[in-house]
C-alpha cells in the first residue's frame, strides 16, 4: 500500500534532516507544503500510484495560521484504506532551540518583518501554536540530545518497521542529561547496583559481556527486568489493540552506560522472543563519535 509521511514540528526541531533521509530512502519529498493543498496531493498520489509509493510532505508554521487550524481535520479525513499515514512531529527544548539558531543565524518564521517577535518570544509561541498538533502525532521524536547521524538513524529504524503492528523504541538515556520528552513510558533504573564503582567496568557499557556478567548476577537487576518485561508486553498489547502507531519506552539510569544499556538490550531480546518487533536506541553512547 502506498505511504504518506507528515513531518511536522517546532522550528529548529530537524525537519530537514528528516526530510533529507526519507529522500534517500526513495520517498518523493515535499517541504513547506501549503495546508490547503494537501487534500489535493493526497488525490493525485492515490491516482498515481505507480509514481507515487512512498511520499513525505514537511509542513509546519509557515504555512497560514487559518490553514493550520484545520490541519488535524485533514488528516483525519485522508481515506487509509488507500494510503498509509504516518504524522512525525520533531519537538526540541527551547535552550538547544536557541542555541540551533545562534549557531546558523538563520531568521525564525515567527521572527521576520512581517511578524516582527524576537527568537525568544517567536520560539514560545510556535510551541503553543503547535501543541495540538503535537498531541495527535503519530511519534513524536525530541531531538534535544541528538546529533545528525543519531536523528538520521532513528529514521531509518523507523521507516523500515512493517506497518501492520505498533512500533516500540526502546530507548537508553541518562537522567543527567534530562528525560526524553518523547517517551510514553519512564523507568528508573539508578535503585540499581552500579558497574559504575567497579574499576574494571567503569569504561566499559552495558554492551559488553563483563557488565552484562556483573548485572545479571545481581537479583534486584533481574527482578526489575522481569518486572519491565511483563509490563511491556502487557501494555505494548493493549496499545495495539487500540491502532497505536508507536510506542517509546525510555529507560534512564544516571549516565545512560550501564544499567540502561543493559536493560534495553535484555528488553529488546525479551521482546524479539514474544515476536514483538522493536528497535534500540542509545541516547548516550558514542555521542563523540555521531
Amino acid at each position: 500500500m502506498q505511504q504518506l509521511v507528515i513531518v511536522t514540528g517546532l522550528s529548529g526541531a530537524g525537519k530537514t534532516v528528516v526530510l533529507r533521509s526519507l529522500e534517500d530512502m526513495e520517498f518523493y519529498c515535499v517541504d513547506n507544503l501549503p495546508v490547503n493543498m494537501l487534500d489535493q496531493l493526497t488525490k493525485n498520489i492515490i491516482a498515481d500510484s505507480e509514481f507515487y509509493p512512498q511520499v513525505a510532505v514537511g509542513i509546519d508554521i509557515r504555512s497560514k495560521s487559518q490553514d493550520m487550524s484545520v490541519f488535524n481535520d485533514l488528516i483525519a479525513s485522508i481515506d487509509q484504506k488507500k494510503l498509509v499515514v504516518k504524522t512525525i512531529f520533531l519537538s526540541a527544548d527551547k535552550k538547544t532551540i536557541l542555541k540551533r539558531y545562534s549557531e546558523t543565524r538563520r531568521r525564525h518564521p515567527l521572527s521576520t518583518a512581517q511578524h516582527k517577535y524576537s527568537l525568544t518570544e517567536a520560539i514560545k509561541l510556535e510551541s503553543e501554536m503547535m501543541s495540538k498538533f503535537k498531541l495527535n502525532a503519530d511519534l513524536i521524536i525530541d531531538t534535544s540530545q541528538l546529533k545528525i547521524q543519531q536523528l538520521k538513524q532513528q529514521i531509518w529504524q523507523i521507516m523500515s518497521q512493517p506497518n501492520d503492528h505498533v512500533s516500540v523504541i526502546i530507548k537508553s538515556f541518562a537522567f543527567k542529561r534530562g528525560v526524553p520528552f518523547d517517551a510514553d513510558f519512564v523507568f528508573d533504573a539508578r535503585c540499581l547496583p552500579n558497574p559504575y564503582w567497579q574499576p574494571d567496568l567503569r569504561a566499559l557499557t552495558g554492551q559488553d559481556d563483563q557488565v552484562k556478567v556483573f548485572l545479571e548476577k545481581e537479583e534486584m537487576v533481574q527482578e526489575f527486568l522481569k518486572d519491565l518485561s511483563y509490563f511491556a508486553k502487557k501494555w505494548i498489547n493493549q496499545f495495539e489493540a487500540n491502532d497505536r502507531s508507536y510506542i517509546t519506552i525510555a529507560i534512564g539510569c544516571t549516565g545512560g552506560q550501564h544499567r540502561s544499556v543493559y536493560l534495553v538490550e535484555a528488553l529488546h531480546a525479551f521482546l524479539e522472543k514474544k515476536m514483538i518487533k522493536n528497535m534500540v536506541q542509545h541516547r548516550e553512547l558514542y555521542q563523540e563519535q555521531s
